[in-house]
């Protein structure tokens, strides 16, 4: 067991330790637009990230669809895939506030919804110019009013990045 447990730890820990190397992103913030597909209408609205150093990130979005407006903050764990000039992989969590106007497509009452989303997703940011893409799944875990889980949303993201 010694024989094959030690090896296993050792590569682990050297595998961890080249990729903390490249664990930024590779850019400071970006600006841009997101688009949240999937189960349900399609929302879209302007976006932000800001990379606090190292691996981590925040975004925030404001995102509008029909009779729905939701306002969502998001941390996130970023790392580049080795090997490549500008992808890397994510994964995240964060608060969404839907505020839905009820006498429209849903019916009934204006009412107001509090979800996490988790997040989970490959970001690429051309080398030569500031333009980045994201695509990740983000499943909306809705925690009030009949409480559910949706596991068929996605975003999709333009971004401009800044220095």
């Amino acid at each position: 067991m010694k024989k094959v447990f030690l090896p296993l730890l050792s590569a682990a820990l050297l595998a961890l330790g080249t990729t903390e190397v490249n664990a930024q992103t590779p850019y400071k913030t970006a600006i841009g637009l997101a688009i949240d597909v999937g189960d349900g209408p399609t929302l879209v609205g302007p976006q932000i990230k800001h990379s606090f150093g190292g691996a981590n990130a925040g975004n925030a979005q404001v995102l509008f669809g029909d009779d729905v407006i939701t306002l969502g903050v998001d941390y996130s764990y970023n790392q580049q895939i080795a090997g490549t000039n500008g992808l890397g992989w994510y994964v995240g969590v964060g608060p969404q506030l839907s505020f839905v106007d009820g006498r429209g497509w849903y019916g009934g009452d204006n009412e107001t919804y509090v979800a996490i989303r988790p997040a989970v997703g490959l970001e690429y940011k051309i080398p030569t110019a500031p333009i980045g893409f994201h695509f990740d799944w983000k499943p909306w875990w809705n925690l009030t009013h009949n409480s559910n889980f949706e596991p068929a949303r996605f975003t999709l993201g333009f971004k401009f990045t800044l220095k």
